[in-house]
């Protein structure tokens, strides 16, 4: 919910109650006096208006779930004015005697000004349930938030853990690298100890032959 949605529907609660009440004391009145408290009033009304203009601009500029909301909180506040205007209406109206004025004010005011005080009683009650539906949507949004750093969190965790991997699979293609030289070498030297043995059982294979053509020619 916005704040600043809230500070301007308290203030026109507050305005709207107030004129409701010097409408009513208003219809009793005769002369200068009635004409200086609908000078008040129809005042207050340009205020009561500009509030409004104010809580539509700023309905419009939140989210759609939540403009949805305010817009229909608006149109009751719209509604209430509208009673608030004709009540004036009917009490700067100067084709009424006293006795109709009377009547109006025992009938027709009265009807107004408790459907006036109904409709801003379920404007009141609807403004609480919207607060507490507010307080649910900021609950939700920072639990959203919390969801997210977890989120980002663990994603960098991961990241972590990719580039130790990596790290690692490099580190065996070095051991493997290493290996396979190793192993060429190996080979190399095997080769290398075979044509030794070789060449080794030819010289001893060479005196062996030696030795028993000294012996032979000796003993012949």
């Amino acid at each position: 919910m916005s704040e600043v949605f809230e500070g301007y529907e308290r203030q026109y609660c507050e305005l709207s109650a107030n004129l409701s009440r010097k409408c009513t004391a208003t219809g009793a009145l005769n002369g200068e006096q009635k004409k200086q408290k609908v000078s008040e009033i129809k005042s207050g009304i340009d205020e009561a208006e500009a509030l409004i203009r104010k809580m539509d601009l700023e309905a419009r500029s939140l989210q759609p779930n939540v403009k949805a909301v305010l817009l229909a909180k608006l149109r009751e506040y719209k509604s209430d004015l509208n009673n608030l205007k004709t009540e004036v209406k009917r009490i700067v109206s100067g084709n009424l005697n006293a006795g109709a004025r009377d009547e109006l004010l025992e009938s027709g005011m009265a009807d107004t000004l408790t459907a006036s005080a109904d409709q801003r009683t379920r404007l009141m009650t609807t403004t609480e349930r919207l607060g507490k539906s507010g307080d649910r949507i900021k609950e939700s949004r920072r639990t959203m938030l919390e969801t997210e750093e977890l989120g980002v969190s663990i994603l960098q965790d991961l990241h972590s853990q990719r580039q130790s991997l990596l790290h690692a699979n490099n580190t065996l293609h070095g051991v493997d690298d290493n290996v396979g030289r190793s192993k060429k070498i190996l080979t190399n030297m095997s080769r290398r100890m075979s044509r030794n043995k070789w060449m080794i059982g030819s010289i001893i294979a060479v005196l062996v032959i030696a030795i028993a053509l000294i012996l032979y020619f000796k003993l012949k």
